[in-house]
């Protein structure tokens, strides 16, 4: 394996760590003046903007300039997407029911408890899951077809995850919808679209770094990672069991996919 720079990529691990966990600080402190932990659901975005803004500094005369760009900037755009969407959505809500439940049982200091058992795993994730946007940046050497085919998977998944949360939001909107299940648009085809799109994503930015098999090698986790997050982690599997007990949800299951996109069964 040659041509990858591994001391270079070392040294930026430490800087991605540095700027994950400081994303991550800054948003404690936030959050204990305000009383409010769920805002670090706000700063998951950031983070990865902010890991991906530090690598592309720190790998310049390293990677592909155009690479560098493509991956920071399909980063960037999904973490703000990501960062505002959940602001929007939090407003004028007080905590949120995981956190306070978590919170409830904190051995000692809540907030603690919550800097160790949230802020801290939450910037440990940011900086294991970002390692394609870190890699990426050192693979020299143009994009080639299999790195504009990870572009093209990851604007499947941010359409995925931006339309679908549209729709979701104006469904809320409805004060007729209050209690119902959301089972049209994206939301007819797959019980996720949100999650479905950030498996697009990841694996779409992994793609990017496939070109060296160097980068390849070291960032599959990511993609594997976020997999189970959002299938058998916090993502899907929490959420259908929160839903589980309302009307309908049992039949919106039977003929609605769980994670890949079809036409739902009649």
């Amino acid at each position: 394996m040659s041509g990858f720079p591994w001391s270079a990529f070392a040294l930026n691990l430490a800087w991605a760590a540095g700027a994950a966990l400081a994303v991550m600080l800054v948003t404690f402190a936030l959050a204990v003046r305000a009383g409010v932990h769920r805002i670090v659901d706000i700063a998951w975005g950031i983070g990865f903007t902010a890991v991906a803004a530090v690598t592309f500094a720190a790998s310049a005369g390293y990677g592909d300039p155009a690479r560098r760009v493509l991956v920071t900037v399909l980063t960037a755009v999904w973490g703000l997407r990501l960062a505002a969407h959940i602001a929007r959505r939090a407003r004028g809500h007080g905590e949120d029911p995981r956190y306070e439940a978590m919170l409830a049982k904190a051995p000692g200091d809540r907030n603690l408890y919550a800097l160790r058992m949230v802020y801290l795993l939450q910037g440990a994730l940011v900086w294991l899951v970002s390692l394609p946007v870190q890699a990426a940046q050192y693979v020299p050497g143009p994009p080639s077809f299999l790195a504009w085919v990870g572009g093209a998977v990851w604007a499947v998944g941010l359409c995925f995850e931006a339309i679908g949360d549209a729709q979701l939001a104006r469904f809320k909107a409805d004060p007729a919808n209050r209690g119902r299940i959301m089972d049209r648009g994206l939301w007819s085809w797959t019980r996720h679209p949100n999650y479905f799109g950030d498996f697009c994503v990841w694996w779409g930015l992994f793609l990017l770094a496939c070109d060296a098999p160097e980068a390849a090698v070291v960032s599959v986790v990511s993609p594997l990672v976020m997999s189970l997050l959002l299938v058998r982690g916090s993502g899907k599997r929490l959420l259908e069991r929160h839903m589980s007990d309302r009307p309908g949800y049992a039949e919106y299951v039977a003929r609605t996919s769980g994670f890949f996109p079809r036409p739902p069964r009649r």
